[in-house]
């Protein structure tokens, strides 16, 4: 670098021919002391200081003598410095009337110092630099060890590369592996071009060879720093595509290309950067821009994107261990509910359902920004973890009988069958006695008034018949389950106090006990301790999904899905929470399963209702201080409900083509 020497305006100085000339370095007159901050950063500086410059003051020399060699010029037979430049930091002094030869030795001291300053400056930028590239590889590897969503960590791969590098444009590109594991072939997954932001996308694939710089650098994990890749030397097997700079305009023209290593020393992906630039801002939109802006890589940048690179690559094998991690888990979670769920086929995609309406109102939620629950949001790990509470919350029918779990009658099918064969035993035995008391009449009277006798006999029959079918049909639908509390009971127990006499000589209730009972149940199917036994599956579930050791983003899961029957006013069980207690996620489920709960496939003991009726009955509740109604609201006005649609067998009920007896 060519040395820069200020000298006094107006002054000989004999003992320095050589200033006069073209000696190596650049000359410059000035008539007053050159300011610090004007220096050049990259040349060695000498200023030739006499009494007239040093009038700026030592405070002005002192500053100036860090980043130049100052020698002083005093005037003929001065043996030394005075004044000003007695304090000043000069290198050496020499008088007007000084011998050449002190005036080369004392110089070439001068020049030699000025470069042990330009040197100086140089590291402590240097280290500076270093430091705050160092800080920077931090907060990017940090940055990138949070991140688990691929295409985010690719983008944020990609662009801190380019910026460490001041590179005008970049490409990221991925190894896909065959069957085998093996390497296969290289993704083009992402482009960045500050030149050219609007750029179209599609992902291809390249083979790992040696025909192209990225394939190459993925085949042998060499890097590649190159000056121009127009100019590429005919020995090197690679070669650059110029169909994009053909296509676009472009002038590719200095490139870093880096594989990207894994723990396991395999390549993983190659990272591309192109077109070094000085001001990173700059866009290349010419030849004249390219020529003044484009830069060739540097060992210090390439060195620097490196790390960057093994960093990326960890995050990278990372993202796709979580992604495996989450599939794994996520075809457990989907085996696991589908296991269950077959034991009642039923209620076969309930979970889903639940699972899909509930994340659908966090979305609307979070959209919609009014009522009270403005500001609130969901991450989208929140949203995993509300998404897998949904298709867990019934997991713990698992622990429920499954004759209580499939019961579809308030009676078990056995017992109704018993009861219906307690009726035929006693319409048959309504004919025996008709054929008794008929051969008793013949065996006693003969046909005498027989005939007339028969008639009454027929009449009592009949009467008998119909009173017993008119019981039986009664508590055939007495035996329906319904949805609201609903009917009274007077002719039941009007059949309970009936007795008849069994096969044994017996003396028994029409109805037993237990079988009023269970006809007496006035909502649903099911008696308390039944209900109880169902009840349960909410403590089984929360009990279940505690020994999972969820990760810190998918720790809420039990919580959320203990709750889904509990009621804000305290009514719902198994612990009769009340509002304050019910997270907001859970609010949400409550929502969705009772929707689906309504209009879903017919159940055992109710038929599915209307999408309308289902709301209705659900602002019932809200009303009553069931449900939470500005979740409702929000439920009904963004027709989150319209996520799901009814089977088959429901849509054919409703529209009339499907009659149930």
């Amino acid at each position: 670098m060519q040395p820069l020497v200020f000298l006094p305006e107006g002054r000989s100085i004999p003992a320095l021919p050589t200033l006069g000339g073209d000696a190596g370095f650049e000359v410059r007159r000035v008539s007053a002391l050159p300011s610090a901050a004007a220096l050049p950063a990259d040349r060695p500086v000498v200023v030739l200081v006499d009494a007239r410059l040093a009038n700026a003051g030592a405070a002005a020399l002192a500053g100036l003598a860090e980043q130049a060699a100052l020698l002083g010029i005093g005037e003929a037979g001065e043996a030394g410095p005075s004044g000003v430049l007695a304090d000043a930091a000069l290198v050496g002094w020499m008088p007007s009337d000084a011998l050449p030869s002190l005036g080369r030795t004392v110089f070439q001291g001068a020049l030699r110092h000025a470069a042990t300053l330009l040197a100086a400056a140089r590291s402590r930028r240097l280290e500076q630099h270093s430091a705050t590239d160092l800080r920077e590889l931090s907060r990017v590897g940090a940055a990138l060890a949070t991140e688990r969503d691929l295409d985010t960590l690719l983008g944020m791969i990609l662009t801190q590369a380019r910026r460490l590098s001041s590179a005008d444009a970049g490409s990221l590109y991925l190894v896909d592996l065959d069957e085998a594991g093996n390497p296969e072939s290289l993704r083009f997954k992402l482009s960045q071009n500050t030149t050219l932001p609007e750029l179209p996308f599609s992902e291809f694939t390249i083979p790992i060879d040696h025909s192209s710089l990225s394939g190459y650098v993925a085949a042998t994990g060499e890097r590649l720093m190159i000056a121009d890749v127009y100019l590429l030397p005919e020995d090197v097997s690679y070669r650059q595509n110029r169909s994009f700079d053909d296509k676009f305009g472009y002038r590719t023209k200095s490139m870093l290309v880096l594989p990207m290593f894994t723990l396991k020393d395999e390549v993983i992906g190659v990272l591309q950067l192109i077109n070094r630039k000085r001001d990173f801002d700059a866009r290349l939109q010419n030849a004249e821009a390219v020529a003044q802006q484009v830069l060739p890589f540097d060992e210090h940048t390439a060195e620097m994107v490196s790390a960057l690179a093994a960093q990326a690559a960890v995050a990278i094998e990372n993202s796709r261990l979580n992604e495996d991690i989450e599939r794994l888990f996520e075809g457990f979670v989907t085996a696991a509910v589908t296991a269950i769920e077959s034991r009642d086929p039923t209620t076969s995609g309930h979970s889903f359902r639940v699972a899909t309406l509930t994340t659908g109102l966090a979305e609307s939620v979070d959209r919609s920004g009014e009522g009270p629950y403005k500001g609130l949001t969901f991450t989208k790990d929140q949203l995993r973890e509300l998404r897998y509470a949904g298709l867990l919350h019934d997991f713990g029918k698992v622990g429920v009988r499954e004759q209580v779990l499939v019961k579809q009658k308030k009676l078990y099918n056995h017992d109704l069958a018993l009861v219906r064969s307690r009726f035929q035993f006693l319409m048959q035995q309504a004919d025996l006695e008709y054929e008794r008391e008929r051969a008793e009449y013949l065996a006693e009277h003969g046909q005498r008034d027989y005939a007339e006798f028969v008639s009454r006999l027929d009449q009592m029959r009949r009467e008998e018949r119909d009173r017993l079918a008119r019981w039986l049909d009664m508590v055939v639908r007495a035996n329906e389950p319904t949805i609201l509390p609903e009917g009274t009971f007077t002719e039941l127990e009007e059949i309970h106090r009936q007795t008849f006499v069994d096969f044994d000589g017996v003396l028994r209730p029409l109805l037993s006990e237990d079988e009023l009972r269970f006809l007496m149940i006035n909502k649903g199917n099911l008696d308390t301790r039944e209900r109880r036994e169902i009840e349960s599956h909410v403590t089984h579930t929360y009990r279940f999904l505690q020994q999972i050791p969820w990760t810190r983003e998918l720790k809420g899961i039990p919580e959320i899905a203990y709750g889904h029957h509990e009621k804000l006013n305290g009514m719902g069980y198994p612990r009769g929470a009340k509002e304050s207690e019910i997270p907001v996620q859970t609010r949400m489920m409550t929502i969705a399963d009772i929707y689906d709960a309504l209009t879903a496939t017919d159940r055992p003991y109710k038929r599915a209702v209307p999408a309308e009726r289902a709301l209705d009955i659900l602002h019932a509740e809200a009303r009553g201080g069931l449900v939470d109604p500005p979740l409702l609201a929000t439920f009904t006005a963004a027709q989150v409900w319209r996520r799901v649609t009814p089977s088959e067998g429901t849509k054919k009920r409703l529209s009339g083509g499907l009659q149930l007896g």
